[in-house]
């Protein structure tokens, strides 16, 4: 097997700056332009399948509103303390979803991508581990899954435990001891336990925002809860480093804002070394080149347009970091490339 490089790319929701997200052929292509792994965001059906979409309201990455058969199920939510009206996966069964094509999220900023719409079906979990485990034989690489698991108090509030589920595909497909392949990441720590706890082995990774708290712990604590900006402290790092047993996890994996000082035209914050020194790994998200995603020192041109992409690449890879998520893995591999 291919040794990887420093740091991992790892395909956004497959390459989803270039075709649907969630997408088998965005996927194909992620892995076929050269990441190291791929990362799919993960919800549940109504009957327990565990689907590829970027939340479980799907009325922007599906043509769920143009289907007449389904217009009954728009409905109302809360969902992690945020109200929302549209269309959910848990309301649907999987043969349901099935019947629905996916489209571009951001259509109007990435007109290539939104040229496949229509074109790809939703994917199940498994789907993506049969995928990965072809692509890898076929290139003879080490090729993995960052498997993100979204919501999971709140679908484990109406009975469909993600833990359970995940743990279930993990085990069909025969990913359960995984543990250099399967990384299993989530903004509740309670989740990741759980998992754990049913036997998947895959390394354990913190998301953490640039503000709020985490979902479980604002369930649990309330107005209380302790905030992610402490969670990265000094003492909250060291804190997460020396959990053990059924709590551990091996990193965090923050928002690439917390990695850029805003003080320093072009600087970084001390945040990755800090991790490090208390045995914590840490990817980063999202690399994007367009100038709307970009940071302010690093936007030039056009709008809409491509910004001084390469420079903050190279800025956040420079700092250390051990994984960084991207929209096109291609140009982050171009940055990585040019570290030397």
């Amino acid at each position: 097997m291919r040794p990887h490089s420093s740091p991992l790319v790892i395909g956004h929701r497959g390459a989803c700056g270039y075709r649907p997200e969630h997408t088998r052929s965005a996927f194909e292509f992620a892995l076929q332009l050269g990441a190291d792994l791929v990362e799919p965001d993960i919800v549940a059906t109504k009957d327990g399948v565990l689907v590829l979409r970027h939340e479980n309201e799907i009325s922007t990455t599906t043509d769920v509103a143009d289907r007449p058969e389904f217009a009954h199920l728009r409905t109302t939510k809360e969902v992690d303390g945020h109200e929302l009206t549209g269309w959910f996966t848990e309301d649907f069964t999987w043969p349901q979803l099935a019947t629905l094509r996916a489209r571009e999220r951001l259509g109007k900023l990435r007109q290539a991508s939104a040229s496949f719409d229509g074109q790809y079906p939703i994917l199940k979990l498994e789907h993506l581990f049969d995928l990965v485990d072809r692509a890898a034989e076929a290139s003879d690489r080490e090729l993995g899954v960052v498997a993100e698991l979204k919501h999971a108090t709140y679908f484990e509030s109406i009975g469909l435990p993600l833990d359970e589920l995940f743990a279930d595909v993990v085990q069909k497909v025969g990913w359960q001891g995984e543990t250099g392949r399967l990384v299993v990441e989530s903004f509740e720590k309670t989740v990741l336990r759980k998992v754990r706890e049913r036997g998947i082995r895959g390394t354990r990774v913190y998301l953490v925002e640039a503000d709020g708290a985490a979902y479980d712990l604002v369930a649990k604590d309330g107005s209380a809860a302790t905030p992610y900006a402490e969670e990265i402290g000094e003492t909250g790092l060291y804190a997460l480093a020396t959990r053990r047993g059924l709590d551990a996890i091996e990193g965090i994996s923050v928002d690439k804002a917390l990695l850029l000082d805003p003080a320093a035209e072009g600087g970084t914050t001390d945040l990755v070394d800090r991790a490090h020194a208390v045995g914590l790994a840490v990817f980063t998200w999202t690399l994007r080149p367009e100038n709307r995603f970009l940071s302010e020192p690093f936007r030039a041109g056009k709008k809409n347009g491509f910004g001084r992409w390469q420079d903050e690449f190279r800025t956040i890879m420079a700092t250390g970091v051990d994984g960084v998520f991207a929209d096109h893995p291609d140009l982050a591999l171009v940055a990585r490339d040019s570290l030397g």
